[in-house]
């Protein structure tokens, strides 16, 4: 049984069996009908992955690897906020007719800061201080831009990665104020896991723990009967899932020089309803 398979289940039903339902109040979200979606969630969920024994990718539903990592790339990487940018159409239902999600995710990492040493944006900083100021414990991203929210379409959902250097290991926390454990609970987990597997071989260091801290962790109404089967099935044995080792600079990856081999897993053949 992979990691992630174990928490994933024992989070499931955890929330499931001692959860508190939010069934009498009034909710923002709505499924497409128009009907308030409900959740039933528990309060401070956090789970530790060790990425130098395995990658946690689930196996007792498919997590698509690849569009993940082209997601994280749009983010941390193209730094965007335009769908146009992006493969998928994951984004599309926030996007304006432009193509723009507004000043969230990758427009808030774009914007350049000063420093001592200069300016940088979020993310050149962390690969910075990676290099040249690894004891550091001032390592650290955040697009949770108060000034900022009335201009995004979405407030972010994972808004904080903490990146810490012990010996030659890179260890990071990301922090999460709002979790769909459905549909976004492992495509987060595989997402930041690959994020500090790149940060780690372009400065030099080997990727170790992951600690994954959740505000808000809920399954919603709907959802319910989709995640009972889930949880009942056996799961494999984690895939293997590797970097090309010839990239060093954190700009030239593509989603294609992640690799994922074995990985098996169980088909999940339900559409998930997704709550706006």
């Amino acid at each position: 049984m992979s990691r992630a398979d174990e928490l994933f289940i024992e989070n499931c039903r955890d929330i499931l069996k001692n959860g508190v339902w939010d069934t009498n109040c009034s909710v923002r979200p709505k499924w497409d009908d128009g009907s308030a979606a409900h959740t039933v969630k528990k309060f401070g969920i956090i789970n530790r992955y060790d990425l130098s024994k395995e990658f946690p990718a689930l196996t007792i539903r498919r997590t698509a690897l690849k569009s993940a990592v082209d997601e994280l790339l749009w983010i941390w990487q193209k730094k965007s906020n335009n769908i146009h940018d992006l493969n998928s159409h994951i984004w599309d239902q926030w996007a304006d007719k432009n193509g723009s999600i507004g000043k969230a995710y990758g427009y808030q990492l774009s914007i350049k800061h000063k420093y001592r040493e200069g300016e940088f944006d979020q993310v050149d900083r962390v690969l910075y201080d990676l290099k040249h100021n690894p004891q550091s414990r001032r390592i650290m991203t955040n697009i949770y831009n108060f000034s900022d929210l009335h201009e995004m379409n979405l407030y972010p959902c994972a808004y904080s990665m903490t990146f810490n250097v012990s010996g030659n290991t890179l260890n990071a926390i990301l922090n999460q104020r709002s979790q769909d454990m459905l549909t976004a609970n492992n495509w987060n987990v595989c997402q930041y896991a690959v994020l500090v597997m790149l940060m780690a071989q372009v400065s030099g260091l080997r990727a170790g723990e992951l600690v994954h801290v959740i505000a808000d962790a809920h399954i919603y109404d709907r959802h319910v009967p989709i995640v009972e089967e889930i949880i009942s099935r056996k799961p494999y044995n984690a895939p293997r899932v590797t970097i090309n080792p010839e990239i060093t600079d954190f700009y030239k990856f593509t989603a294609d020089d992640i690799i994922a081999e074995d990985y098996q897993y169980h088909k999940l053949d339900q559409k998930i309803p997704v709550a706006i």
